[in-house]
């Protein structure tokens, strides 16, 4: 090999779902020891977080790292491995003692609600003391170490990807059994007296020694894939046999053996005389709060009390940050400058979109990390609106002082307008058009600047924008909301400043009262209203992500949403939306569109006309308006049949936003280095520096995985819909029955759309954004 150097750094790999959750138990576990060091500091110090993540650490260097990669062509390699999966990831694991620190760390409700009752499940208690057994517990390891090193089940592994995951879950869950009843993690108890462990661990040595003794003096190679392989750095299959057998033969016994001797020590030693019962003072003195938790105090990681939700305001920097107007107006100057960037590009640069940073930065970049910022966070990007920067600066001159139209105070102008994005954007390819992008954003600053100069208020984003209906009804899944802290406090506010404002400072210019305030929907996390509660009672406040999708509440400016269709219509455009924008990208549909358009010689504009009414009016009306009449009739509901499209419309978001965030990511990830070439030209076109040519060719983050994030996105948006529906469900019918015939009509809906999502995910889709065809 020429480069082992290089050949060895490029051979780290991230598999996407053993990495989501070695990332999501770290996050758990230490949301979970912050708050347990606060309340039983000497069960849980430091070094037991430092355990916990060291095991973590070392399970990804195990599966993630060139162990992994080299593992099939170095049996020596592939033996560390094993030994990090079975000998040192589960002992620091177990060190860690996760079973509460992860428990507390879940949120409230989840722990409350799902992992709680699953937890003090008879039968499952009854698994997990059969499971724990130590009997059990040795015998699986010891099956799992020899099984796995039989050729047989050996060569299955190194040959098959999905064989060798299963490998390597099994090393580690039989690793976790086995060292369990060496480390206790509190508060598990001991099942045998401590010297019986002394044969546990002897006991596992000998099938230890044997295995690496068969390896390391067996005189034929055991694996016939190592004779095969490409030899690295003039390597021997029979000296690596011997030396793989080493590697287990001399650290597994180390391992083993040293906790046994100090087993053994601990056992002959002569026993302190401890005192057991504490004297009645030190019973009834005070916690002492540790010199950890004081720490964690001071950097503002103290756990919040029961009744407290999260605020993200109160998380200290980050809080004050965000308050900041200054900060919220200095985020809009830069995102003026690249929409100006945009407009000056897309007029007088090179009219080939993956060449323009009004083809790459507006429908691959904004796009995605707007999605991303709405599945983290909320509603940042209307935050930082560049159109709001122009259209305040206007009204220092212009009226503002009419009032839109009654007739227009819904969202049937932003639906109509959504649809006719979603028909340009495929009609007059907007991606790959500059100029076309250019016009639409001048027209952008040009609408936000006269609608709101004339007309009050924030007319403009509540009832004409249609990117921000798209973020309004998406951030009803994000995890943070504007909201009240304390609601006593509101009642006995006598100025409602939060929606008047005051003289220097303006209240909610979209009319969403905070006492009466419920979810994302019309909020543009402005912080108006913030800044002008002169209680400072408005947070940004943690919730239950799509909870106002299924209560049926009354809201502030918006009402019910059973009695909104216009509402309800919008919803369905955008889930639907999804779907159609993605297929209109796949290669099956483009061939089928292409065939039309040869039969029938309609313009390419007619024709997506034709099929966009199909699939996101006809189709969507047809499938919606039947699910609704089978509910009702099924249930034997009383209720009419638009309250009920309108409750039900609002349970595929979920799904919705799940296919526009795999469709969005991927474009975002197969462009995602597209701005550095973009801008390496325009620093050529004038001039500036000499920054080389553009290298169009330029790799991005599309890793093979991507597919299965998509997947994933998907898995979690039916999931999510199919909760939402049952809540709502159980609001039209308490009845165990007729709930699950309310439901039914609608779970097929759900199971469809999911399926046409999956279908159009694996299909070859257009690299817009990219330089590639």
């Amino acid at each position: 090999m020429e480069d082992p150097a290089n050949a060895v750094f490029s051979s780290w790999a991230i598999p996407i779902g053993p990495t989501l959750a070695i990332l999501v138990s770290l996050v758990l576990y230490l949301r979970g020891w912050v708050t347990l060091a606060f309340r039983v500091p000497h069960r849980f110090p430091l070094w037991r977080l430092l355990s916990f993540a060291t095991g973590l650490g070392t399970v990804f260097l195990a599966i993630a790292s060139p162990l992994d990669a080299f593992g099939g062509l170095l049996l020596q390699v592939h033996m560390v491995q094993h030994l990090l999966l079975m000998m040192v990831a589960p002992p620091l694991l177990l060190a860690g003692a996760p079973y509460l620190p992860i428990l507390s760390g879940l949120p409230r409700a989840i722990a409350r609600e799902v992992v709680g009752p699953f937890l003090v499940w008879p039968p499952l208690k009854r698994i997990g003391h059969a499971l724990l057994n130590p009997v059990f517990c040795w015998i699986a390891f010891v099956t799992s170490n020899v099984l796995w090193h039989v050729p047989l089940f050996y060569e299955l592994a190194l040959n098959s990807p999905g064989w060798h995951q299963v490998e390597h879950l099994c090393f580690l869950v039989t690793g976790l059994l086995f060292w369990w009843h060496l480390l206790l993690p509190w508060p598990s108890r001991s099942v045998w007296p401590r010297w019986a462990m002394i044969p546990y661990l002897v006991l596992a040595d000998i099938q230890n020694t044997a295995l690496a003794a068969f390896l390391t003096f067996y005189d034929r190679v055991l694996y016939p894939t190592y004779e095969r392989v490409p030899r690295l750095w003039g390597s021997n299959p029979l000296d690596e046999q011997v030396i793989a057998g080493a590697i287990m033969w001399v650290p597994g016994s180390i391992i083993f053996l040293l906790p046994a001797a100090i087993i053994a020590i601990q056992f002959l030693s002569p026993k302190p005389n401890f005192q057991f019962a504490a004297p009645p003072a030190a019973r009834s003195a005070p916690r002492v709060e540790g010199e950890m938790a004081r720490l964690l105090r001071k950097m503002g990681l103290a756990p919040q009390p029961p009744h407290r939700a999260f605020d993200l305001f109160r998380v200290p920097m980050i809080g004050q940050v965000l308050r900041s107007k200054t900060f919220r107006r200095g985020i809009q100057v830069i995102m003026l400058i690249l929409a100006i960037a945009v407009l000056l590009d897309g007029f007088l640069g090179p009219q080939a979109g993956a060449m323009n940073l009004a083809g790459v930065l507006p429908w691959t970049h904004w796009r995605g990390l707007t999605i991303i910022a709405l599945l983290f966070a909320g509603n940042l990007f209307c935050m930082v609106c560049p159109f709001m920067l122009v259209r305040d600066f206007g009204r220092r001159w212009l009226p503002a002082r009419w009032t839109w139209p009654r007739f227009l105070r819904n969202k049937w102008l932003a639906a109509l307008l959504l649809a006719l994005y979603f028909w340009s954007y495929e009609a007059f390819s907007l991606w790959n058009t500059p100029w076309l992008t250019a016009w639409i954003v001048l027209a952008y600053f040009l609408g936000a600047l006269l609608i709101d100069g004339f007309f009050r208020g924030g007319t403009f984003c509540k009832y004409v924008c249609p990117i921000g209906q798209f973020h309004f009804v998406q951030s009803m899944l994000s995890p943070l909301e504007v909201k009240v802290r304390e609601p006593e406090a509101c009642r006995t506010c006598k100025t409602l400043d939060c929606i008047r404002g005051r003289p220097n400072q303006r209240g909610c210019e979209l009319k969403l009262f905070q006492p009466k305030k419920k979810g994302n929907m019309d909020c543009t996390f402005c912080m108006d209203c913030v800044e002008a509660c002169p209680r400072d009672n408005i947070g940004l406040i943690g919730v239950t992500p799509g909870k106002d999708l299924w209560t049926g509440e009354k809201r502030s400016s918006i009402g019910s949403f059973s009695n909104r269709f216009d509402l309800a219509v919008l919803v369905l455009i955008l889930v639907f939306g999804a779907l159609t924008n993605a297929a209109g990208m796949i290669a099956p549909v483009t061939a089928l569109l292409n065939r039309a358009r040869f039969l029938f010689g309609l313009p390419r504009p007619v024709l997506l006309a034709l099929f966009l009414a199909t699939a996101l009016f006809l189709v969507p009306a047809v499938v919606i308006s039947l699910a609704a009449f089978l509910s009702r009739r099924l249930g034997r509901l009383q209720a009419p049949l638009k309250p009920l499209i309108c409750d039900f419309a609002m349970t595929m978001v979920p799904l919705g936003f799940a296919m526009w965030l795999a469709h969005f990511v991927f474009h975002l990830f197969t462009s995602s280095h597209m701005p550095v070439p973009v801008i390496q030209r325009i620093v050529l076109d004038f001039h500036l520096i000499s920054s080389g040519m553009p290298n169009w060719g330029i790799a991005s983050w599309a890793v093979p995985q991507l597919l299965d994030f998509e997947v994933f996105f998907l898995d979690l948006g039916l999931l999510g819909s199919l909760y939402a529906g049952w809540r709502v469900a159980q609001r039209y019918d308490n009845a165990e029955k007729n709930r699950l015939l309310v439901f039914t009509p609608w779970s097929l809906v759900y199971f469809f759309y999911f399926l046409a999502a999956i279908w159009i995910v694996f299909q070859p889709m257009d690299l817009r954004g990219t330089m590639m065809p």
